[in-house]
């Protein structure tokens, strides 16, 4: 048996729209803890509307937020997978026909680079990143769209052998200069190491990571916890509202490097878009849950 480009298609065009209008329960539940330790009382008040906010558009079928972000999926393919049609084409199409029945409407958030014109469509669209499962039978996809809030300050910069502290500057450096733009409070996604292209990587890879999952790395494990409590302590509050909930989460990869060491800084807004399923050889679908 093989996946069919047809269920690549309905599959990748469902998890972008439940993207758009619903958040992770991981994510609420993240939400609702900040609420509750929340000291400031417009910081308080501010997460509690966002919860109303997101129930309200998930009753309704409604858009979260009007910036819809432009498509962004990230594929692993196990390699027992076999394919019975294209597969990039499917996922091209999926977009577009969710385009043409989503309701309500999405704005034209994909923008040509060279000359501003704005539409549903564009070169490399939607934008695609590729791994490999070793021995497995399904491909596990990952719908993140990005909007203005968080893409606009994300940041990366290569270092020559930096201390932990150095690495760590750029990155509150990052969230400073960001203040309460992305639309806090955020996850924040840290690439360190392997070369400008796998450190931006890694960093996205690392946003989406599911709150509760520990960090195998004892050093990440200690540099997480240090930004968050600084970058909480930063006192921007949810919205910008003033208060201790800035961020939700920090979360750290790394690779192996040469002397020079690329360090991505990736964000997500509060509604931390992102949804998860795998589709098997043999025609099922899994709902990741989140």
């Amino acid at each position: 048996m093989a996946i069919d480009s047809a269920t690549l298609q309905r599959v990748t065009a469902q998890l972008y729209e439940r993207c758009l209008k619903a958040i992770p329960d991981d994510t609420r539940a993240a939400l609702e803890r900040a609420e509750t330790t929340e000291t400031s009382a417009t910081g308080k008040h501010t997460l509690r509307i966002m919860l109303q906010s997101a129930d309200a558009a998930q009753q309704g079928n409604a858009l979260l937020c009007t910036d819809v972000g432009i498509p962004v999926y990230s594929i692993k393919i196990g390699t027992r997978v076999q394919f019975d049609g294209p597969v990039r084409a499917a996922i091209t199409r999926g977009f577009a026909d969710l385009v043409q029945h989503i309701d309500p409407p999405i704005l034209k958030m994909v923008t040509n680079p060279l000359t501003h014109e704005r539409s549903h469509a564009g070169k490399d669209v939607p934008l695609l990143g590729f791994d490999l499962i070793d021995d497995a039978d399904y491909v596990e996809i990952v719908c993140a769209p990005k909007a203005m809030g968080t893409g606009r300050w994300e940041a990366i910069e290569a270092f020559v052998y930096p201390t932990l502290a150095q690495i760590e500057k750029f990155v509150l450096d990052t969230v400073l200069r960001a203040g309460s733009q992305p639309c806090l409070p955020i996850v924040v996604g840290v690439g360190i190491g392997g070369t400008f292209d796998h450190a931006a990587r890694l960093a996205k890879e690392s946003v989406l990571r599911p709150f509760g999952r520990t960090n195998p790395e004892p050093i990440l494990v200690a540099m997480e916890q240090r930004l968050l409590e600084a970058i909480n302590a930063m006192g921007f509050g949810p919205m910008g509202t003033g208060g201790a909930a800035s961020a939700l989460a920090v979360h750290v990869d790394y690779a192996a490097s040469h002397g020079f060491v690329p360090v991505a800084v990736c964000l997500n807004c509060w509604i931390n878009r992102r949804t998860a399923a795998r589709i098997y050889n043999d025609g099922r679908v899994e709902d990741l849950g989140w």
